[in-house]
């Protein structure tokens, strides 16, 4: 992914922990307050939304969350404060995806939290190969071959309701480990939420299992994992960085496999610029709908939480794909 590095000075992260600075400025209107609140609860800081939602539905009362992105902000293109960097320090967990956001992973590598939480390393990350079908080799492809294997990695899991539980069952664990005076609690709410994850799954299953076409278009490559779950065939006009713009050969090429697999529908995001999306529906006349990568929640969101917005999107997808 092509994303803004912000390097971070090992001194200044430990300059500004010692001044104890505030609160994280970035949290949503549901978290709790900042670390060393002296509750005796978990302080736990969450790097984006899916995180956010593992934190609070496994912790439960016994935990305070924070996060790191802010409603609104696309995730990809974080850059700490150095506020939010000394907080982070200070938590007794924190809990990320390695390889989403850079300036995060710098913080926690950083950091002297003694429980971290690295989601990628609790399932399995894929290679989802060339999703943007570049011609003509253009520079920025070849550099992002250079960076190596890991970059080619798929970081967004959380899409698909089977991967996502299987993360939550290690978040569970880990908070077990960290705070085993609750650790019977952090187990039944995780084996709650997973409950809802296999009732997700099932309809995914069911809704996507008879469909007109198995093609759908969408803005960026996010929706890897959930295609590969269903059955399905993912094209996106850019690849896993949202904010990637797409040749003039990606455009004409997706103009004819619309044609060609009876696509009826470009998805676009709320979070990010839906132009090109709409440009390109035009162009091929298409409609347009939303397809949310869950990135974050805002009021623009088809739903209040993780939940609730999957069930909007298997919506979107069972009639743009003619389900029967």
């Amino acid at each position: 992914m092509n994303v803004r590095r912000r390097p971070i000075s090992g001194i200044a992260v430990a300059a500004v922990t010692a001044l104890g600075l505030g609160t994280l400025s970035a949290c949503s209107g549901d978290s709790a307050e900042a670390s060393g609140g002296g509750d005796g609860k978990l302080d736990v800081v969450a790097s984006f939304y899916p995180m956010q939602y593992l934190a609070e539905q496994i912790g439960g009362d016994h935990v305070n969350v924070t996060t790191l992105t802010e409603p609104g902000q696309e995730p990809h293109d974080l850059e700490l404060s150095t506020k939010q960097t000394a907080e982070l320090g200070k938590a007794d967990a924190v809990l990320y995806l390695k390889s989403l956001q850079p300036a995060v992973d710098e913080a926690v590598a950083q950091s002297g939290v003694k429980t971290k939480i690295d989601a990628a390393t609790l399932t399995e990350l894929e290679n989802h190969g060339d999703v943007e079908h570049d011609h003509g080799g253009e520079e920025e492809h070849a550099e992002s071959e250079e960076e190596g294997s890991e970059s080619t990695l798929d970081p967004h899991v959380w899409l698909d309701p089977v991967k996502y539980a299987e993360i939550a069952e290690g978040v569970a664990t880990a908070l077990e480990k960290a705070d085993p005076d609750h650790a019977a609690d952090y187990k039944k709410n995780a084996e709650t939420l997973t409950t809802k994850l296999d009732g997700l799954n099932t309809a995914y299953e069911n809704g996507l299992k008879n469909t007109d076409t198995k093609v759908f278009f969408t803005n960026h490559a996010a929706f890897g994992y959930l295609a590969e779950r269903y059955g399905l065939t993912q094209e996106a006009i850019t690849g896993l960085d949202p904010e990637s713009e797409p040749s003039p050969a990606r455009i004409k090429e997706l103009q004819q496999e619309a044609k060609a697999d009876g696509v009826t529908t470009v998805f676009y995001e709320t979070l990010v610029s839906d132009k090109t999306a709409k440009t390109l529906a035009k162009d091929a006349n298409l409609k347009t709908d939303v397809l949310d990568p869950l990135e974050g929640i805002t009021d623009k969101s088809e739903g209040e939480d993780y939940i609730e917005v999957m069930q909007s999107n298997l919506e979107a997808l069972k009639t743009a794909l003619g389900a029967k």
